[in-house]
């Protein structure tokens, strides 16, 4: 894995979790054996056990692993390894650019930017995807052709809460049910996992930014999209929407054409195959002068 700071530094993420997925994902019998684990059911078995409290006993091994520094969080102490991995961070640590014209990060993560050809087809490295084939909605769809799709991958190790990415309007929420398939890239490489997983996704109208599509996509062992709001009302930007539960997961994000163009360091990193490191709140595009 590829990764560079907003400053340009680079480094390589591959750790033993990506090196025992790329083995999974890279033989055919291994797929076949992880098939049951996909399941919505095995995820909901899994996260029953997080919310208990003998849970909690993977908390420290895990915060010692990953170099999580637990005083930038409201609490650091915790009833189950469900209540540590959804912490919630001091405000001050994740500011919102306020900017009306800024588009910024639902969340932290590793970023890549893709624009949306005008018959609809994005590539995620070397697959192809279409727009109607993640919203399920053709009309919609077409909303977005020839614009641009922020793909942000959260690791186990990442903040999992997330907000909304401008002030505006939401439109109510539709889920697309579906598999659990990790969303590490050497999944991608076998399968087209961001058609085939769960996945929740709301409008959001904007004053300066058009509609914006954001998304969440559930993965292995993240059953559970918790979006606190259904319903169509008025947000604001670095307003928290959601979290998400133990595991890896993604959140897309999707601009109209001729609306938002993405920062131009994520533009060159992803036509370099690196992933960017980002965090919440900070900019990720801007509104294009008419």
């Amino acid at each position: 894995m590829r990764y560079r700071d907003r400053k340009g530094n680079e480094y390589n993420g591959e750790n033993g979790q990506d090196r025992l997925l790329a083995f999974v994902y890279g033989h055919a019998v291994t797929r076949l054996l992880i098939r049951p684990l996909l399941s919505p059911i095995v995820s909901r078995i899994g996260g029953a056990f997080l919310n208990t409290r003998i849970s909690k006993l993977g908390i420290r091994p895990f915060v010692k692993s990953n170099g999580i520094d637990l005083s930038i969080y409201e609490k650091q102490e915790f009833a189950s390894y469900n209540e540590f991995f959804t912490r919630k961070i001091r405000a001050a640590e994740r500011p919102a650019d306020v900017r009306e014209n800024v588009l910024i990060s639902p969340s932290d993560g590793k970023v890549s930017v893709y624009p949306i050809e005008e018959n609809g087809i994005f590539r995620i490295k070397h697959t192809p995807y279409t727009v109607r084939q993640l919203l399920r909605d053709d009309k919609l769809a077409d909303r977005y052709m020839g614009g641009w799709i922020y793909v942000i991958r959260l690791t186990v190790d990442d903040y999992h809460r997330y907000c909304y990415v401008s002030d505006g309007y939401r439109s109510s929420g539709r889920r697309i049910e579906g598999v659990l398939h990790t969303v590490n890239p050497v999944a991608n490489d076998c399968y087209p996992i961001y058609k085939m997983n769960t996945r929740e996704y709301c409008l959001l109208k904007t004053r300066k930014l058009g509609t914006v599509l954001t998304m969440e996509v559930g993965a292995l062992m993240v059953g559970k999209i918790c979006n606190y709001v259904k319903q169509p009302c008025e947000v604001h930007r670095g307003e928290e929407k959601g979290r998400f539960e133990f595991g890896g997961s993604t959140i897309i994000v999707m601009t109209e054409p001729g609306k938002v163009i993405p920062d131009q360091d994520l533009r060159t990193n992803t036509r370099e195959h690196a992933e960017t490191l980002v965090k919440m709140g900070e900019h990720i595009g801007a509104q294009i002068e008419q």
